[in-house]
């Protein structure tokens, strides 16, 4: 993984989890409360997910080979997509299966000072970790607000390390809502309506997971801005005049291919066109440093061909509004 903030928002979160996970099941086992089961496994799915997102980033580094040209950058997609599955099945599901357990059986919460204290510790770590993702985050978001980040970034893993933070924190605030509700009314029922609140939270952060690597996976095309960049960089009014159509997508996050037809001047030679070419290709690695796959084609430009549908503006795959995933 080439992005060493977002590895660093994982590596954050990973710790984080690992010692919250482990201090909210020994505060389950003295107290009994299916909130604190609940959070416990949530807090292990979270850090195995955590290990998906690093073995990912591992896996996308090897080289092409003949059987995947193009490399292993999807990989990184792949299992960010394989995180909303374990976040949905192993942390929500289960969640809403205690919850709906607790409120049928309640019970009791026994030595109380346990998880609430272990979910004070909690929110206190996690906190220190979701300031981590952001961080690292504000360093690629720019002025994208928060929402389109999320739509729009490329790289997975800083995205969901900081929805399943912000998951983790409004979580442990539920926790320990359902836990104080029934210390004070000594109804086991609201740890239960608690662990429910948890399950619910966890599913739909998954399900908005599932939905942008989703994209991701099927194949997305550059942003509106390196599109234009790499549109300029093409045309240099001599050599190339136009771009006649052009087709763009990630390999990974940091890797695009781009395919265009471009025109070129009718009386130019083969070894003009072909000169201009490279050049042009030299232009878009320059302009844009991730273009690392780069077809073009030569053409002359024709008005009736344009007419008719084959311009960027009217032809499938050329520049579209960037609408997010």
């Amino acid at each position: 993984m080439s992005a060493s903030g977002g590895t660093k928002a994982i590596v954050a979160a990973l710790a984080a989890n690992l010692a919250i996970a482990v201090a909210k099941f020994v505060a389950f086992l003295f107290s009994g409360s299916s909130s604190m089961l609940a959070e416990s496994v949530h807090s292990l799915a979270d850090s195995g997910n955590q290990g998906l997102l690093l073995l990912g980033g591992k896996k996308a580094q090897r080289e092409a080979t003949p059987q995947h040209p193009f490399g292993y950058g999807r990989e990184r997609y792949i299992y960010a997509f394989l995180v909303s599955i374990v976040l949905f099945s192993v942390g929500g599901m289960f969640a809403i299966y205690e919850g709906y357990e607790k409120i049928k059986n309640p019970h009791e919460i026994s030595h109380w000072y346990w998880p609430v204290g272990v979910l004070v510790f909690a929110i206190i770590a996690e906190s220190f970790s979701f300031r981590t993702a952001i961080k690292e985050s504000n360093q690629i978001r720019g002025k994208q607000s928060w929402k389109d980040f999320i739509r729009r970034a490329k790289a997975p893993e800083l995205p969901v390390v900081l929805l399943e933070d912000l998951g983790a924190l409004i979580g442990l605030v539920l926790a320990l809502a359902g836990v104080g509700v029934a210390l004070a009314t000594n109804n086991g029922v609201w740890d239960g309506i608690g662990t429910l609140c948890i399950g619910i939270l966890l599913i739909l952060i998954a399900i908005v997971l599932a939905a942008e690597t989703k994209s991701l996976l099927l194949g997305e095309a550059a942003g509106t801005d390196e599109v234009k960049k790499i549109e300029d960089a093409l045309v240099d009014g001599d050599t190339v005049t136009r771009v006649i159509h052009m087709r763009t997508l990630h390999l990974g996050p940091e890797e695009l291919l781009v395919a265009a037809k471009v025109a070129v001047q009718h009386d130019d030679t083969a070894a003009e066109v072909a000169s201009a070419i490279n050049a042009a290709e030299e232009r878009i690695r320059t302009a844009v440093p991730i273009a690392r796959v780069i077809y073009l084609e030569p053409d002359i430009y024709s008005e009736s061909a344009a007419a008719a549908g084959t311009n960027p503006a009217k032809s499938p795959g050329g520049p579209m509004p960037d609408t997010g995933h």
